[in-house]
């Protein structure tokens, strides 16, 4: 499962690390509560191009006559991506990578939530697995809506201590397979991280409210 993450890295250093080509209308940064729906940045590889460019998180089939027609669908499953209607034809030939700082979970003490803010241990970004689909509105004028889902699997031992469920993290060298550069094979990178790849801290429950902003939402607080 994610449900929310941070992105603080600049567009220019996001595009250099991953060598691509940026948009001019990507999402405000520093955000450090991005949540479902909102436009975040993301790479894909389009006519020979590596493109870091805005789409809105929760991926929206392309049967649904209006964007909340049907479940929001912000994260997808690795076991059954490759089966599930809604995302077998994007984990072919669709896929993407969502670029973060840092995510969230929670865990519960009796009836309070409490937040977890997770990074990479060597303090390098998070490169989000993810899969997309442009959207239009039956007989809709309007520019096709770019959407996207982050591909999620069981979690490894260490972070299973606060969900079972964890994004599928990419290392830089296995961006190209995944986004189609280096032909077949992605399916065998969507598999849990290394268990020294995440460290994390509790976090104020400000950031239970989806209008929390701000950095102080992850800075450590005491157990």
């Amino acid at each position: 499962m994610c449900g929310r993450f941070s992105v603080t890295m600049p567009h220019d250093a996001m595009a250099q690390l991953f060598n691509a080509v940026p948009a001019n209308d990507l999402p405000d940064v520093p955000n450090y509560n991005v949540c479902p729906t909102d436009a975040v940045s993301a790479i894909s590889y389009l006519d020979g191009q590596r493109r870091l460019a805005p789409m809105r998180w929760g991926f929206i089939p392309h049967w649904y006559k209006k964007p909340n027609d049907g479940p929001l669908l912000i994260n997808a499953r690795a076991e059954t991506i490759a089966e599930k209607p809604a995302f077998r034809a994007a984990c072919r030939e669709r896929r993407a990578v969502m670029i973060a700082t840092g995510f969230y979970e929670w865990t519960r003490d009796g009836e309070t939530r409490l937040p977890w803010y997770i990074t990479r241990s060597d303090g390098a970004p998070l490169a989000f697995a993810a899969v997309w689909q442009d959207w239009t509105a039956k007989g809709s004028d309007d520019p096709a809506l770019r959407t996207a889902a982050i591909v999620t699997t069981r979690a490894n031992a260490p972070m299973s201590t606060i969900h079972h469920r964890m994004p599928v993290i990419l290392e830089p060298d296995d961006i190209a397979l995944w986004l189609g550069e280096k032909g077949k094979g992605a399916a065998a990178l969507m598999r849990a991280a290394p268990e020294e790849t995440l460290v994390w801290h509790r976090v104020a429950t400000t950031v239970n409210s989806n209008r929390a902003s701000g950095p102080e939402l992850i800075d450590p607080i005491e157990d």
